[in-house]
Parts: structure tokens; C-alpha cells; sequence
């Protein structure tokens, strides 16, 4: 198949880390033909969605791991599979690539399909499932941010459309911080913010369980470094091995069948001990260490349930 990845630039990556590299691996190992270009080359042209990039060859040599064919242009159209893959900030940017990429349907499959990434951000698909979640609650209004924290006394406070772990604040209820955070974000953004109750189970580590079509495929815990609250491996998480619980399955099991009709074959969901956190779509994480892990090829698991779609 002809394979196109929209990431972000690919010479930085770590290629002992990134899931977009080890899925472009995986898939040249199957004899796909693989093309990349970054988000801001993506275009609509008279009716065709092109985008500017390269022929992509990729190896396991930290430094050298993207052989890069000469700039052209291409139509997606021509392509059998293109790739949602560029991190958040999910922003008008970000959603307005989806509207592109929805064009591409029928003939060329998305992964994750652009329409529900675009209908239903990680912090926002919970919402759909609140018996698994902890309390939460989404507002930009100080009144109301401030009556869920009067409720629960400890929570976490963070950008509705963050990632990585960036701008994630913990407020116990000796905290006196609330009213200048809230000026600070509302400062640089109109977006609102979302509060949960403080889970202290976090400090055991933060599960990301990977799905694929709907299934779970295994899990790695991702402990918090000492002094810190935030367990993302962007802040100095660390991962560890662990297996699936029964309540990871349940949680799976309710939210797998949405997942699989809504076209999200690659997703990663947070949980934090019995609890559902965020439901990852956008550029989901952890396939390598779940690899190292386990000793499972995750990256053919998704490409065979790509290849099944396409067939």
C-alpha cells in the first residue's frame, strides 16, 4: 500500500520512543510505500487535498533514521492509508487538517478517522462514559471551578486541549493559587479549563492502556518522578512493566465497541487506579516500551487491522 504520515517533523524524534516511527517501520516492513510531510505542507487545491513532503525510507540509526526523497507534491487520494499523527495543541490548526483529510473518504482510509478526532478530543470522548471517570468538571468561569474544588477539597487542574502533561497543576485544599492560575490561563486563552478530583492512586502511576480496533492489547504503568504529580514521560515519567487488571478490562470493554465504530484504531486511554482519565485519539503513545515490555509486535497488530479495513 502507498502510506502518507502528517506528523510533526520526523528529525528530532526518538527513535527508541516514537509511535509514529515504529509504526513507518513496522510498514516498510511489510513492503508499504511510505510518504511524510508536516501539517502546514497539508492543502486543498481546486477540489484535490495535496500535500507537500518526501518519499520517506526509515532505519534504526538515531541521527540517520529518516532517508528523505526530493520535496514533491502529492495527492492523497492516490494513497491507500494517511496517518493523523502530529501532536497536539489541539487548535484551529489541528481541526482544520481534519476538515481537509475528511475529504479523502471513501477511497482513503484515515487513521484515526479525522471526524470523530475532531468530535471527540481525549479530555472531552470521557464525558460519554461518567460512571468510569472521577468527578470532573469543564468551565471557564471561576465561580464554578471554584464551587468543584469547594466539593472535593483536592484536584487537578489543567488546559482543556493540552497534552503531555504541559500546564497540569495540583491543588490541595490548603492551595491558594486557584484565582491566579485562572487569570493566567484565561491571560493567553479563551479556551475552558478541566478540573478532576485528585486521585491519589496517581502516585503508583499512571496506566496507558493501548487499543487497537477496539481491543485492548496491553498496558504500561508510567510512575511519577519524585516530587512531581505528573506521570507523562514528556516530564520524566517512568515507565514500568504491568499487566491488565480486571478493571482495566471492564473499562475496555465498555468503551471498545465506540472506539472501533467511530474508526480509532490506534488509542491510548489513561487510568489511574479504578478510574478512566482520558481517552487518547489524537497521536497516542507507548506502543515501543508496551513492545519491550511484553515482547508483542503492537505496531503489526495495528497494521493488520488497518490492511483488514482496506481489504
Amino acid at each position: 500500500m502507498k502510506i502518507a504520515f502528517q506528523m510533526d517533523p520526523i528529525g528530532p524524534v526518538n527513535i527508541n520512543a516514537d509511535s509514529t516511527f515504529r509504526l513507518a517501520e513496522e510498514a516498510q516492513a511489510r513492503g508499504h510505500e511510505l510518504f511524510y510531510y508536516t501539517p502546514d505542507h497539508l492543502a486543498y487545491e481546486e477540489g484535490r487535498i495535496t500535500a507537500r513532503g518526501h518519499a520517506l525510507t526509515v532505519q534504526r540509526v538515531q541521527g540517520n533514521h529518516a532517508l528523505l526523497g526530493d520535496m514533491e507534491t502529492v495527492d492523497l487520494s492516490g494513497f491507500d492509508v494517511v496517518w493523523l499523527r502530529q501532536d497536539p495543541p489541539f487548535d484551529m490548526h489541528y481541526i482544520t487538517t481534519t476538515h481537509l483529510l475528511d475529504r479523502l473518504a471513501p477511497g482513503t482510509l484515515v487513521v484515526n478517522d479525522p471526524f470523530w478526532v475532531r468530535n471527540y478530543p481525549e479530555k472531552l470522548m470521557v464525558l460519554d462514559f461518567p460512571q468510569l471517570t472521577p468527578p470532573t468538571t469543564i468551565a471557564r468561569d471561576l465561580q464554578t471551578i471554584r464551587d468543584f474544588k469547594a466539593r472535593h477539597g483536592d484536584v487537578i487542574l489543567k488546559p482543556l486541549y493540552g497534552n503531555g502533561g504541559a500546564g497540569v497543576f495540583r491543588l490541595d485544599a490548603n492551595d491558594r493559587n486557584l484565582s491566579s492560575l485562572h487569570e493566567l490561563f484565561s491571560g493567553f486563552s479563551r479556551e475552558p479549563l478541566i478540573v478532576q478530583k485528585y486521585l491519589p492512586a496517581v502516585s503508583k502511576g499512571d496506566k496507558r492502556v493501548i487499543l487497537v480496533d477496539g481491543e485492548a492489547v496491553g498496558a504500561i504503568n508510567r510512575v511519577p518522578a519524585a516530587g512531581e504529580v505528573r506521570s507523562n514521560m514528556h516530564v520524566g515519567g517512568r515507565p514500568e512493566k504491568v499487566a491488565l487488571t480486571e478493571r482495566d478490562r471492564e473499562i475496555c470493554a465498555t468503551i471498545g465497541p465506540l472506539l472501533k465504530e467511530k474508526g480509532q484504531i490506534f488509542v491510548g486511554i489513561d487510568v489511574i487506579g479504578d478510574y478512566l482519565t482520558e481517552i487518547n485519539v489524537t497521536s497516542p503513545t507507548g506502543i515501543q516500551e508496551l513492545e519491550r515490555f511484553d515482547g508483542v509486535n503492537i505496531a503489526e497488530k495495528i497494521w493488520i487491522a488497518i490492511e483488514a479495513r482496506r481489504a
